[in-house]
Protein backbone atom coordinates (compact mmCIF):
# COMPACT_ATOMS: atom_id res chain seq x y z
CA UNK A 1 0.00 0.00 0.00
CA UNK A 2 1.00 3.49 -0.67
CA UNK A 3 0.89 4.54 3.35
CA UNK A 4 3.23 1.51 3.82
CA UNK A 5 6.12 2.93 0.97
CA UNK A 6 5.71 6.10 2.71
CA UNK A 7 6.63 5.12 6.15
CA UNK A 8 9.52 3.01 4.41
CA UNK A 9 10.73 5.67 2.72
CA UNK A 10 10.16 8.12 6.05
CA UNK A 11 12.08 5.61 8.24
CA UNK A 12 15.29 5.20 6.44
CA UNK A 13 15.15 9.47 5.93
CA UNK A 14 15.06 9.33 9.64
CA UNK A 15 17.57 6.44 10.16
CA UNK A 16 19.79 8.95 8.12
CA UNK A 17 19.16 12.05 9.49
CA UNK A 18 19.28 10.21 13.37
CA UNK A 19 22.78 8.80 12.56
CA UNK A 20 23.49 12.01 10.36
CA UNK A 21 23.19 14.20 13.43
CA UNK A 22 23.16 12.13 16.60
CA UNK A 23 26.44 13.30 18.00
CA UNK A 24 24.97 17.16 18.94
CA UNK A 25 24.27 16.90 22.45
CA UNK A 26 22.53 20.53 21.53
CA UNK A 27 19.79 21.01 19.37
CA UNK A 28 21.50 22.60 16.03
CA UNK A 29 19.61 24.65 13.02
CA UNK A 30 20.63 22.74 10.27
CA UNK A 31 18.22 23.12 8.02
CA UNK A 32 16.92 26.56 9.21
CA UNK A 33 15.94 27.95 5.57
CA UNK A 34 13.75 24.95 4.30
CA UNK A 35 12.17 24.96 8.16
CA UNK A 36 11.21 28.06 7.98
CA UNK A 37 9.52 27.61 4.42
CA UNK A 38 8.00 24.26 5.78
CA UNK A 39 6.83 26.63 8.95
CA UNK A 40 4.79 28.91 6.93
CA UNK A 41 3.54 26.74 4.74
CA UNK A 42 1.94 25.09 8.13
CA UNK A 43 0.66 28.43 9.49
CA UNK A 44 -1.11 28.25 6.35
CA UNK A 45 -2.89 25.09 7.06
CA UNK A 46 -3.53 25.91 10.35
CA UNK A 47 -5.33 28.79 9.15
CA UNK A 48 -7.02 27.22 6.66
CA UNK A 49 -8.12 23.67 7.52
CA UNK A 50 -7.14 23.05 11.05
CA UNK A 51 -7.93 26.22 13.24
CA UNK A 52 -11.66 26.44 11.62
CA UNK A 53 -11.93 22.92 12.30
CA UNK A 54 -10.77 23.66 15.90
CA UNK A 55 -13.32 26.22 16.22
CA UNK A 56 -16.11 24.40 15.04
CA UNK A 57 -15.15 21.15 17.45
CA UNK A 58 -15.01 23.73 20.02
CA UNK A 59 -18.96 24.33 20.02
CA UNK A 60 -19.90 20.74 20.23
CA UNK A 61 -21.10 20.24 24.10
CA UNK A 62 -18.11 19.94 27.03
CA UNK A 63 -19.33 16.57 27.48
CA UNK A 64 -18.14 15.37 24.12
CA UNK A 65 -15.22 17.27 24.19
CA UNK A 66 -13.94 15.36 27.35
CA UNK A 67 -14.94 12.34 26.49
CA UNK A 68 -13.37 12.14 22.93
CA UNK A 69 -9.68 13.70 24.93
CA UNK A 70 -10.47 10.90 27.24
CA UNK A 71 -10.75 8.55 24.56
CA UNK A 72 -7.70 9.30 21.95
CA UNK A 73 -5.44 9.91 25.39
CA UNK A 74 -6.45 6.22 26.36
CA UNK A 75 -5.66 5.29 22.84
CA UNK A 76 -2.27 6.87 23.63
CA UNK A 77 -1.19 4.60 26.80
CA UNK A 78 -1.18 2.02 24.35
CA UNK A 79 2.78 3.98 23.39
CA UNK A 80 2.97 4.39 26.39
CA UNK A 81 3.43 1.07 28.09
CA UNK A 82 6.10 -0.65 26.14
CA UNK A 83 8.20 2.86 26.21
CA UNK A 84 7.87 2.77 30.10
CA UNK A 85 9.25 -0.69 30.07
CA UNK A 86 12.06 0.00 27.34
CA UNK A 87 13.31 3.14 29.80
CA UNK A 88 12.68 0.91 33.16
CA UNK A 89 10.06 2.60 34.77
CA UNK A 90 8.46 -0.49 35.76
CA UNK A 91 5.90 1.43 38.29
CA UNK A 92 4.96 3.84 35.13
CA UNK A 93 4.27 0.58 33.07
CA UNK A 94 2.07 -0.56 35.85
CA UNK A 95 -0.12 2.75 35.94
CA UNK A 96 -0.09 2.80 32.39
CA UNK A 97 -1.57 -0.70 32.16
CA UNK A 98 -3.90 -0.24 35.00
CA UNK A 99 -5.25 2.65 33.34
CA UNK A 100 -5.72 1.40 29.94
CA UNK A 101 -7.50 -1.90 30.95
CA UNK A 102 -10.06 -0.08 33.65
CA UNK A 103 -10.89 3.24 31.03
CA UNK A 104 -11.18 0.60 28.06
CA UNK A 105 -13.54 -1.83 30.29
CA UNK A 106 -15.34 0.36 32.75
CA UNK A 107 -14.51 3.56 31.27
CA UNK A 108 -16.60 1.89 28.16
CA UNK A 109 -13.75 2.14 25.65
CA UNK A 110 -11.72 4.69 27.08
CA UNK A 111 -14.11 7.38 27.16
CA UNK A 112 -14.71 7.79 30.73
CA UNK A 113 -11.61 7.88 32.61
CA UNK A 114 -12.50 6.22 36.30
CA UNK A 115 -8.93 5.09 36.45
CA UNK A 116 -7.59 8.33 37.58
CA UNK A 117 -9.74 7.98 40.47
CA UNK A 118 -8.46 4.77 41.60
CA UNK A 119 -5.04 6.92 41.51
CA UNK A 120 -3.37 5.16 37.85
CA UNK A 121 -1.74 7.83 36.41
CA UNK A 122 -0.66 7.47 32.79
CA UNK A 123 2.21 9.88 31.34
CA UNK A 124 2.79 10.05 27.77
CA UNK A 125 6.19 7.85 26.43
CA UNK A 126 7.59 7.53 22.97
CA UNK A 127 10.75 6.29 21.03
CA UNK A 128 12.02 9.80 20.81
CA UNK A 129 11.68 10.30 24.67
CA UNK A 130 12.86 6.55 25.76
CA UNK A 131 16.56 7.86 23.22
CA UNK A 132 16.57 10.88 25.24
CA UNK A 133 16.13 8.83 28.25
CA UNK A 134 19.38 6.92 27.14
CA UNK A 135 21.39 10.01 26.81
CA UNK A 136 21.15 10.25 22.56
CA UNK A 137 20.65 13.92 21.93
CA UNK A 138 18.47 16.12 19.88
CA UNK A 139 20.44 16.58 16.57
CA UNK A 140 19.27 18.63 14.45
CA UNK A 141 16.14 20.93 15.04
CA UNK A 142 13.57 20.82 11.82
CA UNK A 143 9.66 21.29 11.06
CA UNK A 144 8.37 18.63 9.14
CA UNK A 145 5.49 19.43 6.55
CA UNK A 146 1.98 19.30 8.82
CA UNK A 147 2.99 17.86 11.79
CA UNK A 148 5.30 20.31 12.87
CA UNK A 149 8.28 21.31 14.76
CA UNK A 150 10.61 17.88 15.54
CA UNK A 151 14.52 17.00 15.78
CA UNK A 152 16.13 14.59 14.20
CA UNK A 153 16.09 12.07 16.89
CA UNK A 154 12.12 12.61 17.54
CA UNK A 155 11.78 12.10 13.65
CA UNK A 156 13.29 8.94 14.06
CA UNK A 157 11.05 8.42 17.00
CA UNK A 158 7.65 9.51 15.37
CA UNK A 159 8.13 6.65 12.37
CA UNK A 160 9.67 4.00 15.29
CA UNK A 161 6.98 4.58 17.28
CA UNK A 162 4.38 2.80 14.79
CA UNK A 163 6.69 -0.48 15.18
CA UNK A 164 5.85 -0.52 18.97
CA UNK A 165 2.43 1.08 19.13
CA UNK A 166 0.07 -1.82 19.12
CA UNK A 167 -2.53 0.56 18.22
CA UNK A 168 -0.32 0.79 14.97
CA UNK A 169 0.36 -2.95 14.61
CA UNK A 170 -3.50 -3.70 14.17
CA UNK A 171 -3.95 -0.86 12.10
CA UNK A 172 -1.21 0.57 9.82
CA UNK A 173 0.60 -3.03 10.19
CA UNK A 174 -3.40 -4.35 9.59
CA UNK A 175 -2.08 -7.59 12.14
CA UNK A 176 -4.40 -9.01 13.98
CA UNK A 177 -3.96 -8.92 18.29
CA UNK A 178 -6.09 -11.00 20.06
CA UNK A 179 -8.30 -11.03 17.20
CA UNK A 180 -8.71 -7.50 17.18
CA UNK A 181 -7.50 -5.57 14.01
CA UNK A 182 -8.39 -2.19 11.94
CA UNK A 183 -6.93 -0.25 8.35
CA UNK A 184 -4.72 2.88 8.15
CA UNK A 185 -7.75 5.11 8.28
CA UNK A 186 -9.04 3.83 12.18
CA UNK A 187 -5.12 5.02 13.06
CA UNK A 188 -5.07 7.85 11.30
CA UNK A 189 -8.50 8.93 12.25
CA UNK A 190 -7.90 8.76 15.88
CA UNK A 191 -4.48 10.88 15.87
CA UNK A 192 -6.09 13.18 13.54
CA UNK A 193 -9.20 13.35 16.29
CA UNK A 194 -6.21 13.87 18.83
CA UNK A 195 -4.87 17.07 16.75
CA UNK A 196 -8.25 18.66 16.84
CA UNK A 197 -8.76 18.15 20.19
CA UNK A 198 -5.45 19.97 21.09
CA UNK A 199 -6.07 22.63 18.61
CA UNK A 200 -9.18 23.44 20.11
CA UNK A 201 -7.97 23.08 23.54
CA UNK A 202 -5.45 25.64 22.76
CA UNK A 203 -7.16 28.52 20.69
CA UNK A 204 -6.52 31.50 23.33
CA UNK A 205 -2.91 30.23 23.60
CA UNK A 206 -2.36 30.20 19.71
CA UNK A 207 -3.57 33.38 19.19
CA UNK A 208 -1.56 34.88 22.30
CA UNK A 209 1.61 33.21 20.81
CA UNK A 210 1.38 34.88 17.54
CA UNK A 211 0.06 38.19 18.82
CA UNK A 212 2.96 38.42 21.52
CA UNK A 213 5.99 37.29 19.44
CA UNK A 214 8.63 38.95 17.60
CA UNK A 215 9.83 35.73 15.74
CA UNK A 216 7.12 32.97 15.80
CA UNK A 217 9.24 30.25 14.27
CA UNK A 218 11.73 30.97 17.05
CA UNK A 219 8.67 31.23 19.78
CA UNK A 220 7.74 27.59 18.47
CA UNK A 221 10.88 25.58 18.84
CA UNK A 222 11.96 27.26 22.13
CA UNK A 223 7.80 25.94 23.45
CA UNK A 224 8.52 22.29 21.61
CA UNK A 225 12.10 21.88 22.59
CA UNK A 226 11.41 22.71 26.40
CA UNK A 227 8.33 20.42 26.55
CA UNK A 228 10.67 17.79 25.03
CA UNK A 229 13.02 18.24 27.83
CA UNK A 230 10.48 18.19 30.55
CA UNK A 231 9.09 14.98 29.56
CA UNK A 232 12.40 13.48 29.13
CA UNK A 233 13.31 14.59 32.69
CA UNK A 234 9.75 13.16 33.70
CA UNK A 235 9.12 16.88 34.80
CA UNK A 236 6.45 17.75 32.92
CA UNK A 237 3.60 19.31 35.03
CA UNK A 238 -0.03 18.26 34.37
CA UNK A 239 -1.38 21.92 34.95
CA UNK A 240 1.43 23.05 31.92
CA UNK A 241 -0.69 25.88 30.18
CA UNK A 242 -0.68 23.90 26.85
CA UNK A 243 -1.67 20.63 27.74
CA UNK A 244 -0.19 17.89 26.11
CA UNK A 245 1.93 18.93 22.99
CA UNK A 246 2.18 15.34 21.52
CA UNK A 247 -1.44 15.02 21.06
Amino acid sequence: MCTKKTFKILFILALLNLFSFSALKATEECFEGVSRSIFKFNLAFDSAILEPIAKGYDKLPAPVKKGTNNFTSNIATLLSIPNSLLQGNIKQVGHSTGSFLVNTTVGVLGFLNPAEKLGFVSHKEDVGQTLGAYGLGPGCYLVLPILGPSTARDTFGLVADTFVDPFAHITIREKELFGISGSDIDYFSVKGTGVVDFRANNLSNFDSLEENSIDLYSSYKSIYLQDRKNKINNSISEDDEWGNLDN
